[in-house]
């Protein structure tokens, strides 16, 4: 009788084998893939960071273009819609971006959007290859000696 106790006790433990292999197979994958996540989300985090950066730095280059005509009579400080256009344009190709340009009607307000990809490192396993980015910066012309007028 002792010997049949040991065999089925045997024949349990026998059956046991390999699990703990599926265990961590599947362990290691979740793994991999709470890593692909934070690496891509913090690539397309950096990838937002850079594009704010870059549209808010073409806004104030674009807000630099004023008219002279205006201000030079002292009437009111606005843009040169041509020249502020030109001048974002020229910094965001600069910095290897492309984006829109929006001014307001009265000419004292600029707002860069930009736009590009993060392309995933992780996430390409899955089939997302890339992530689209957009940034944006606004310049708003402002004038005085002590505060705005």
């Amino acid at each position: 009788m002792t010997i049949s106790w040991h065999r089925r006790r045997a024949a349990q433990r026998d059956d046991d084998r390999g699990g703990i292999a599926v265990f961590t197979a599947i362990v290691t994958v979740v793994l991999l893939g709470i890593i692909g996540l934070v690496v891509d989300g913090g690539g397309k985090l950096q990838a937002t960071e850079r594009a704010d950066a870059v549209a808010m730095e073409a806004a104030r280059a674009a807000g630099q273009a004023i008219d002279a005509g205006d201000a030079i009579t002292g009437t009111a400080i606005r843009v040169d819609p041509q020249a502020a256009e030109a001048a974002a344009q020229a910094y965001l190709h600069k910095a290897g971006a492309s984006g829109k340009v929006t001014i307001s009607d009265d000419r004292t307000e600029l707002t860069v959007t930009v736009s590009e990809t993060y392309d995933t490192k992780f996430m390409s396993v899955v089939g997302i290859g890339s992530m689209s980015v957009t940034g944006q910066g606004t310049a708003t012309l402002l004038h005085g000696v002590t505060t705005p007028e």
